[in-house]
C-alpha cells in the first residue's frame, strides 16, 4: 500500500514536471519581443537554457554558487541560533515572551529589500570574491521569524503532565525546557528549518543586489540581464531554484530521520 502511494506521488510529480516544461516551451514560442521596447525574446526554450549550461560550464556556476551558498549558510546559522536562543530565553523568563514575539514580527514585517541598503552602509562592501556582509545579514533576517515561531509553537505543545513531573522533582525552568519542551518542539523546529533553508538562500541573493559582491548568483544575474543574455538569466534562476529545493529536501530528510514519531514529515 505504501509503495503504491509512493508510486502515485512520483507519477503525479513527473506529470506535473512535464506539464510545466510543456507550458514553458509554449511560452517560449508564443511570447516574443514584438513591442518597441523589447527587441529580444524574453522566454528562451528549454533547449536554449540547456545549451547555456553547457556553454558556461560547471566552473561558472560553481564559482557563483559557492559564494551565495556561503552567504546563505552563514546567515542561516546565525539567524537560527539567535531565534532559538531568544525562544529559549522567552520560555525561561515568561515576562519577555511578548517582547520576543514582537521582535520576531518586526523582522518579518520589515521589507528586506528596503533595509538592505542601510545594512550595506553599516557593514560596507566585501573584498573581491568574498561573501557580502549585507547578504549574510538579509539571509539571517529571512529565517529569524520562521524559526522563532516554530520553536515557540512546538514548545507550547509540551505535555502538561510531563512538565508537572519535572516541577514536582524540583526541576527549574531550564530543566523543563531541556527535558520536555525541547523534545516536544523538535518536529516544529525542524519543519521551520526546512522552510528557512530556501528562504536564507533567497535572502542571500537579494542581499547581493545591494551588498556589492563581484561574485555570486545576484551579480551574475545582473550582469546577464544588462547584457541581454536571456538564456543565462534563466539558467542562473533555475540553478538557484534547484539549490533552494535541495536545501528544502535535505532538511525534510533530516526531519524524518531525527523525528520519526512526528506526522507529516
Amino acid at each position: 500500500m505504501r509503495s503504491m502511494t509512493k508510486l502515485r506521488s512520483w507519477l503525479s510529480g513527473g506529470v506535473g514536471t512535464l506539464g510545466i516544461i510543456g507550458l514553458w516551451w509554449l511560452a517560449a514560442i508564443t511570447v516574443t519581443g514584438s513591442s518597441e521596447k523589447i527587441s529580444y525574446s524574453p522566454v528562451p526554450t528549454p533547449i536554449e537554457v540547456l545549451q547555456q549550461f553547457g556553454t558556461d560550464g560547471f566552473e561558472f556556476f560553481w564559482k557563483n554558487a559557492s559564494v551565495t551558498v556561503a552567504e546563505a549558510s552563514i546567515g542561516f546559522l546565525w539567524g537560527n541560533l539567535t531565534a532559538l536562543a531568544l525562544a529559549a530565553l522567552a520560555f525561561m523568563i515568561p515576562k519577555i515572551e511578548n517582547l520576543a514575539t514582537q521582535l520576531a514580527v518586526i523582522t518579518y514585517c520589515v521589507p528586506i529589500v528596503a533595509i538592505g541598503p542601510i545594512i550595506r552602509l553599516v557593514i560596507g562592501a566585501p573584498d573581491s570574491g568574498e561573501p557580502a556582509g549585507a547578504a549574510i545579514a538579509l539571509a539571517a533576517l529571512s529565517v529569524f521569524f520562521t524559526t522563532m515561531v516554530g520553536a515557540l509553537t512546538g514548545a507550547k505543545s509540551a505535555d502538561k503532565a510531563a512538565l508537572d513531573v519535572v516541577s514536582v522533582f524540583g526541576g527549574k525552568a531550564w530543566h523543563r525546557l531541556i527535558k520536555v519542551q525541547l523534545l516536544s518542539a523538535l518536529p516544529s523546529i525542524l519543519a521551520a528549518l526546512r522552510i528557512a533553508a530556501p528562504a536564507a538562500f533567497l535572502g542571500a541573493i537579494l542581499g547581493e543586489y545591494v551588498g556589492g559582491p563581484d561574485v555570486g548568483f545576484g551579480p551574475a544575474m545582473v550582469n546577464a540581464q544588462q547584457s541581454l543574455e536571456v538564456a543565462r538569466v534563466w539558467a542562473l534562476a533555475l540553478a538557484s531554484g534547484a539549490i533552494a529545493g535541495l536545501a528544502y529536501a535535505a532538511f525534510g530528510s533530516l526531519a524524518k530521520l531525527v523525528t520519526p514519531w512526528a506526522r507529516g514529515n
